[in-house]
């Protein structure tokens, strides 16, 4: 929540318990929050204010008060009201304004960190004292979660995602571009890989029912200290990268667990095109039909039983057994053994590399 927001709604509940109207305005003498659409005191008037050794300065009718932050006057607080009451209020306002003033530029202060921390802005020494002023724990064990939506800079999902965590207030929620919303999760000493699976899911569920948006999240390995926190980073974003192009079918990434697509995408795409070439030779695997190439996925998901695959897509045994001779047919290659299945399989993947590089990596 905005600081405008959060003090629009400190206002409403402060005219609601006293009946007095409040209203702040900003060093141009410009309404920044208000309960009221009262006249505002003359230019004249909050010029001579702003300009005296005076902190406040009241009528029958009002009170303005100076509220400083850092030790500059930052806005002023009109309070309209009679009564004996009136000052103490106002005062008490003035506290609570210049509190969350100060909590906030301390979050925000708290985020350009954490953003220049995972982009390795930082030297070791610089690091450890900018945290520790900032009150962070420099020991404290965490894990990145990276999280996709279709759209870039969903407001919506980071609503949620915050709400999600409101609850944890040394996790930290910011991003570094347009490409996803990062969450800095700090773990227990009994936290484990599996526990890290469980939170991705969790968000990829929520996201869904309540921000009724589609999501993929990536998480990496554990970071022991602040500055394992930009490995980390590059963790969860090269888990994200190697998830969608070769597991695009799930919707959660470990970089502990990237199988073969992590090998695929440490290879030189002049490598892959020669693979390719030497398995399909003049063909390629565009030159199947989608449905032939559902029911290859399915094979493969049924670790090359015929009848099981036939069973999940109601089609019968004799017609898998000639899509499958059409197939060796066409590329020389048998999907009913181990070995042609493997090459096979490994073709799709590498096509998909290839493919996700000529499209510029997008």
């Amino acid at each position: 929540m905005s600081i405008q927001r959060t003090l629009q709604k400190y206002m409403d509940d402060w005219k609601t318990i006293s009946n007095l109207d409040f209203c702040l305005i900003n060093d141009e003498n410009e309404v920044f929050v208000t309960t009221c659409s009262r006249s505002l005191p003359s230019e004249k008037k909050l010029s001579e204010f702003r300009e005296s050794n005076a902190l406040i300065m009241a009528n029958t009718s009002r009170c303005l008060y100076k509220v400083l932050y850092k030790e500059e006057l930052a806005y002023i607080l009109i309070v309209w009201g009679s009564g004996d009451s009136v000052p103490t209020i106002g005062e008490l306002a003035v506290c609570q304004v210049q509190s969350l003033l100060e909590a906030y530029a301390e979050k925000n202060d708290k985020n350009t960190f954490m953003q220049k921390l995972l982009l390795g802005n930082y030297q070791d020494v610089e690091a450890f004292n900018r945290a520790k002023k900032l009150h962070i724990s420099s020991t404290a064990r965490r894990a990145v979660f990276l999280v996709e939506t279709r759209q870039a800079r969903d407001e919506h999902a980071l609503a949620t995602i915050r709400n999600i965590f409101s609850a944890r207030t040394k996790d930290f929620i910011t991003s570094v571009d347009d490409s996803g919303i990062i969450v800095i999760r700090e773990l227990s000493s009994t936290e484990s890989d599996e526990d890290m699976e469980d939170i991705a899911f969790m968000l990829v569920d929520m996201l869904g029912t309540e921000a009724m948006t589609q999501a993929w999240v990536s998480y990496s390995n554990t970071a022991d200290d602040l500055l394992q926190l930009s490995n980390a980073y590059k963790e969860a974003k090269t888990a994200m990268e190697i998830g969608k192009i070769f597991y695009s079918e799930k919707n959660v990434f470990s970089y502990r667990k990237l199988g073969i697509g992590r090998l695929i995408y440490q290879l030189p795409v002049s490598v892959c095109e020669m693979f390719i070439q030497e398995v399909f030779g003049s063909e390629s695997l565009d030159s199947l039909d989608s449905e032939t190439l559902a029911i290859i996925r399915t094979f493969f998901e049924n670790n090359l039983n015929l009848s099981e695959t036939s069973r999940q897509l109601y089609v019968h045994r004799n017609t898998l057994v000639y899509r499958f001779e059409k197939i060796q047919k066409k590329f020389g290659l048998d999907l009913r053994t181990f070995e042609d299945a493997l090459t096979f399989k490994l073709a799709m993947l590498v096509s998909g590399y290839v493919t996700y590089h000529k499209n510029g990596r997008s």
